[in-house]
């Protein structure tokens, strides 16, 4: 659940009610620099609820001067093209919200499109033709998320445009796969230190393993969300499941592309956890006999904080 604020002072009381009602992302308006950002992460943290995601709404010309440093300062972003349209000629918004989803990936951060994907649904049952298409550019673009608004909150057909926002994006990303549109993707480094150089190169060759395996699945383990993020980064074809016992990660990761979290125990030992979460794909139909699994894990899932393991594995495994 999203809430959307600004740090106007006289939000800070929408911003309590927010946390009252447990959401899990606060989507902040206005942000003209990271401090806007840090402010609410800062005030959060205070009240001991860093799980609290807080994502910048980009909509105005300070918010892209100053977008890198938002971006790294944020959980993730909202590309807001409604009240981003109204600062900048309409005509730049296509290419703009294209740089801000390739930055957002580039940095590891989730970024979601909203604003006037499907307007006309708002009063009939079906959009324009144009708006399917600017729904399948974002998507086009790896956006991890595309968002409804008025089409959902006050619109006559809320879920007709839901399904159209569904099919529209499946499409698209049935297109992406049957034209390997994912090996176009630049790979950036973007850690520093050495344990997470290393999750990095892991999660990167495990993609580069799974598409060129044509693996039916992914799996993997986290604690935090890291590793998962880390793969979801690169765009495979196969779907990633992600296991982990941390009720926020598990709500958290729904956000991150491709990925399909579930939360459930987690022990130590990769076997153990195989063997187990194998038992629960196969029942819900999303593994059969015959089918190929590429294993990533950390190697330590009850570490006491977000850092990442020295030691991870990958794995390729037969379901029997």
């Amino acid at each position: 659940m999203i809430c959307a604020v600004s740090a106007r002072t006289q939000d800070w009381a929408d911003i309590e009610f927010g946390i009252a009602e447990g959401v899990d992302c606060i989507a902040l308006s206005f942000v003209n620099d990271a401090n806007d950002i840090k402010q609410l992460k800062a005030y959060l943290s205070r009240r001991s609820l860093e799980h609290i995601k807080v994502f910048a709404k980009i909509e105005s010309l300070e918010s892209l001067k100053n977008l890198k440093d938002i971006i790294e300062a944020s959980d993730g972003v909202m590309v807001a093209r409604g009240d981003l349209g109204v600062q900048i000629p309409l005509e730049q918004i296509p290419a703009i919200q294209e740089s801000i989803v390739k930055l957002c990936r580039h940095l590891n951060k989730p970024v979601i499109v909203a604003s006037q994907l499907l307007e006309s649904m708002v009063e009939y049952p079906t959009p324009t033709r144009a708006e399917v298409a600017d729904v399948s550019e974002a998507v086009r673009q790896y956006a991890d998320a595309v968002m409804l608004s008025a089409e959902s909150a006050i619109g006559a057909y809320p879920q007709k445009a839901l399904s159209v926002l569904r099919a529209a994006s499946e499409r698209m990303e049935s297109w992406s796969r049957e034209e390997n549109m994912q090996k176009l993707l630049p790979r950036h480094q973007l850690a520093i230190a050495l344990p997470d150089r290393i999750s990095e190169q892991i999660c990167s060759c495990a993609v580069e393993m799974a598409n060129n395996l044509a693996v039916d699945a992914i799996f993997v383990y986290t604690k935090h969300g890291h590793m998962a993020s880390l793969l979801s980064r690169n765009r495979p074809n196969p779907p990633i499941f992600a296991f982990t016992d941390n009720a926020n990660s598990r709500k958290s990761m729904n956000l991150y592309w491709g990925v399909i979290p579930l939360h459930l125990p987690l022990s130590n030992s990769m076997e153990d956890n195989f063997n187990k979460t194998i038992s629960l794909m196969r029942s819900k139909g999303s593994v059969k006999p015959g089918d190929t699994v590429l294993v990533v894990s950390d190697s330590d899932l009850n570490q006491p904080c977000a850092a990442t393991s020295v030691f991870q594995s990958i794995q390729v495994r037969l379901v029997e």
